[in-house]
């Protein structure tokens, strides 16, 4: 095989490298900006460094004295969390369904599924907070996972259902042969086989429920029950807005997703790219 050319290589190189530039200056904008002792847009290196916008971010108490910042990050560790594992859990068993049997509906309710993703969560508001409003869910995590869920199952079941065409069914056939039970057989086999698309699933819920704000701010008042996307908007207000702040909110709040990519990289990428290769 022919070696590339020097100007072809020099060529990708610099087009690499200035795609890298202007992936990470917007980052590097944030972090700067965050680390600014002002809370204006500058971009310089006037002004030093300090650390005193995220200090200002984590030490927000309420009015009785508590430390409010970090029960708004439990409150979105455990709304994500939960709805995270609701959602997949309720898909895998829909997403098997619909892989596995042919029934009547099935292609109407698949088609069913994917038609609720084309509407936005604003739509749903109002009614949604009826609803929650009638089961005095209002202010309450466990109304927030319940809607997040629902939302959630459609592109599961999707994503997932079409992870357990690619397994093959004779491996079900074999353990039904050996005397294993149908919930064995989900349990013991498709799902250990299907860990790289339940990780995906998990991880694109989590990311979805973590970053939503329309109907946490609607369906939350209280202060005490807001998620981090509510307390970062709170910072942004109709006369004037504390960007250093928000900045070093914004970078607190990417920190739980990025680790939780890093942990879960190895599933990702068997995940992303299950299929690519036919063998």
């Amino acid at each position: 095989m022919r070696a590339p050319s020097p100007v072809r290589v020099a060529v990708t190189h610099g087009a690499l490298v200035c795609f890298t530039v202007a992936t990470l200056l917007p980052v590097l904008w944030v972090v700067r900006i965050a680390l600014s002792p002002g809370q204006g847009f500058s971009l310089g290196l006037e002004g030093g460094f300090t650390g005193a916008n995220f200090v200002h971010v984590v030490s927000t108490t309420s009015a009785d004295g508590s430390w409010l910042f970090g029960r708004q990050l439990l409150n979105s560790v455990v709304v994500s969390a939960a709805t995270a594992a609701v959602g997949v859990s309720l898909a895998c068993t829909a997403g098997y369904a619909l892989s596995r049997w042919s029934f009547p509906g099935r292609d109407r309710l698949m088609g069913a599924f994917l038609l609720t993703q084309m509407f936005p969560g604003v739509v749903m508001a109002i009614p949604l907070y009826i609803l929650l409003d009638t089961l005095h869910l209002l202010d309450s995590m466990t109304g927030l996972v319940l809607v997040y869920s629902t939302t959630s199952v459609p592109f599961a079941t999707w994503n997932l259902k079409g992870y357990f065409d690619t397994i093959p069914r004779e491996l079900e056939e074999a353990a039904t042969m050996d005397g294993a039970s149908r919930w064995t057989t989900f349990t013991r086999i498709i799902l250990p086989l299907a860990r790289p698309a339940l990780a995906v699933t998990a991880l694109f819920s989590f990311m979805t429920a973590w970053n939503e704000f329309i109907l946490a701010a609607t369906l939350m008042g209280d202060e005490r029950a807001y998620t981090l996307p509510v307390v970062l908007n709170g910072y942004v207000g109709e006369f004037g807005a504390e960007w250093g702040h928000f900045a070093a909110g914004a970078l607190l709040a990417s920190v739980p997703v990025v680790a939780l990519f890093f942990w879960l990289q190895k599933e990702l990428v068997e995940g992303l790219t299950a299929g690519g290769v036919k063998g």
